[in-house]
């Protein structure tokens, strides 16, 4: 990608992410039946550990999205490494048929 496409494509997520936080109301971290349940208990123990609950079951999906990106921009990376040499096989356009032959490697 070149500079001014990079550029766009970040104005473009700021933008949404700005629009989404504006038009975004108030959300809480459990649904209305665990926070009715909670509201009714005095028990601030029980409180922070099923708050501590909540963010320890979101630990797995954060996870297994976080390498799954990691993965693909490794595999990314490692491609337009090798896009490069690749670029070296066929030829710059200026020699001759020949000179093409003896950089190809044939089967």
């Amino acid at each position: 990608m070149n500079a001014s496409l990079r550029s766009r494509v970040l104005l473009v997520a700021i933008a949404v992410m700005a629009v989404a936080f504006l038009l975004s109301t108030t959300a809480f971290g459990q649904c209305s039946m665990c926070r009715a349940s909670l509201a009714g208990s005095n028990n601030a123990f029980f409180i922070r550990n099923f708050n501590i609950g909540v963010l320890v079951l979101l630990v797995p999906p954060v996870t297994l999205f976080c390498s799954i990106f990691m993965v693909l921009k490794r595999y990314r990376a490692a491609d337009e490494q090798r896009q490069p040499e690749d670029s070296d096989a066929e030829g710059s356009g200026s020699g001759d048929a020949s000179e093409f032959k003896l950089k190809t490697r044939e089967p």
